[in-house]
């Protein structure tokens, strides 16, 4: 009964630890403008 309880209490703590690390985790990227030139077969360059 004894371990039932300390695997319960691990269960509890890890679930709260997860809430609590997805509302105050930070892990948004910072935002970076990208820019890139792609071909497109048989669209002629203007030449």
């Amino acid at each position: 009964m004894r371990a039932f309880k300390a695997i319960l209490l691990l269960v509890v703590l890890g679930f709260a630890g997860l809430v609590g690390y997805a509302y105050l985790g930070d892990l948004t990227p910072e935002p970076a403008p990208q820019s890139r030139v792609i071909p497109v077969p048989g669209a002629g360059d203007g030449n």
